[in-house]
């Protein structure tokens, strides 16, 4: 779906001209490249967690964490990442990445406030593990990053706490106090891709038990994310809990407002997203790290 000319699908390519960037797109696109450098391959193996995004059996579009030690993602080289971790049973992806599987990933170092975004396919290993086939790979701007430093601490594997097709109070409650997310989309011929969200608690609304609803800030004009919501609705996201190692992941269809009405009284937005909300999964033990408190992104509009 994409060119010799252009590294973006007619999606993108849509989102970017409706917000005036298709200028500032083909610049940014310049760094969309289909291997892995060496600099990328040295932060993928210090990082400890890295979030997936994928289709479950049913087709809907999930985001989730996946934990290990310092190197348990590496690149022996330039198209191949791999994972020595999988989604435990209690996770919505568990058996989808048991098979070969579009994923999105990115991987995000809190406290440096850097972060890389990798997509490709996906396969089991055999060991517990996965391999991913590079197709896409994005270093991303450190906008919007919370500061923080991970803290070890004992833990068993994911379990499931909660379940439903809509938020509970308590969930609308860790919505509301959310300085973080990160969202799944999918693209033509089923790619997908994962991306971050950063704001100020309170950001990210949890406007009924069954719609979300945030801001986009200016970002680095290639559009994604948003390109993707244009040709496909569906998307998931995942809330880490930094201070238990929990998660709670939400799936539904999300459609984006270009209108300025929408906008209008949230500082700093460019456009509005909702999601519909057709499935909630929450996690204990999600991740076996906790995280320090945040310092908060310098580019957060206040």
């Amino acid at each position: 779906m994409t060119t010799a000319a252009t590294p973006y699908h007619p999606g993108e390519r849509t989102a970017q001209a409706r917000a005036g960037r298709t200028e500032r797109a083909d610049h940014a696109g310049r760094s969309i490249r289909a291997t892995v450098p060496p600099v990328a391959a040295r932060f993928l193996g210090e990082r400890r967690t890295v979030v997936i995004g994928a289709a479950d059996l049913d087709g809907r579009v999930w985001a989730t964490q996946l934990a290990g030690p310092a190197g348990f993602l590496q690149a022996p080289d330039e198209r191949t990442v791999t994972v020595a971790a999988r989604p435990a049973q209690a996770d919505p992806l568990a058996e989808a990445l048991t098979r070969p599987a579009r994923v999105g990933t990115i991987a995000l170092d809190s406290a440096g406030r850097r972060r890389m975004r990798l997509n490709g396919r996906s396969r089991a290993d055999g060991r517990g593990g996965l391999v991913i086939t590079a197709e896409e790979v994005v270093s991303n701007c450190p906008k919007y990053i919370q500061r923080r430093t991970p803290l070890d601490r004992p833990a068993g594997p994911p379990r499931a706490v909660a379940s439903g097709s809509v938020l509970t109070t308590a969930q609308r409650l860790a919505v509301a106090t959310s300085d973080t997310f990160f969202i799944a989309s999918t693209g033509p011929g089923g790619t997908v891709d994962a991306s971050h969200r950063g704001g100020l608690p309170g950001f990210l609304q949890a406007v009924a038990p069954d719609r979300l609803r945030w801001p986009e800030y200016p970002g680095n004009s290639m559009f994604l994310t948003l390109g993707n919501l244009e040709l496909d609705p569906r998307a998931g996201l995942l809330l880490p809990d930094w201070e238990t190692g929990g998660a709670l992941l939400v799936t539904g269809e999300a459609r984006t407002d270009w209108s300025e009405e929408a906008r209008q009284g949230t500082p700093g937005a460019e456009r509005m997203v909702e999601l519909a909300v057709t499935g909630v999964l929450e996690l204990a033990d999600a991740t076996p790290l906790t995280w320090t408190d945040p310092e908060y992104s310098p580019a957060i509009p206040r």
